[in-house]
């Protein structure tokens, strides 16, 4: 049987009803209040967000610490982690969370073998 998605109680389809300030009051506080206080490039993401709705193609943003709404699942975003844009889908269980939570800045450093001179022991070695 499969797992109804609810968050605090809510359905999806009720939370997809709702205004941001009623689910402003869902979230926890840090990001409520970044919702009562929406910045200048919040607003033009929901803008941006609103047309691409009819398009369906990915909407590019730096935002990172924008919180991700109901209205916006199973759309696709191009976040920009630094260097370039990663592509994120947002489901329903990242409903509250960040953008930046999920596109990571960093990735995991992988050393090759060192090269000639590059430790104490490596000096004397015999090349041929």
């Amino acid at each position: 049987m499969a797992k109804i998605f609810s968050y605090r109680g809510k359905s999806l389809e009720e939370l997809q009803k709702m205004d941001i300030n009623t689910f402003a009051t869902l979230v926890k506080a840090r990001e409520r209040r970044a919702l009562k206080r929406m910045s200048y490039q919040y607003k033009k993401l929901l803008e941006k967000v609103e047309k691409a709705k009819e398009k369906n193609k990915p909407i590019k943003t730096r935002l990172r610490e924008a919180v991700i709404l109901p209205q916006w699942v199973g759309l696709k975003f191009m976040v920009h982690d630094g260097k370039e844009y990663k592509e994120l889908r947002i489901e329903p269980e990242m409903l509250g969370h960040r953008l930046g939570d999920y596109v990571f800045t960093t990735k995991r450093v992988i050393h090759s073998t060192p090269g000639l001179r590059a430790t104490r022991g490596s000096m004397n070695v015999a090349v041929k």
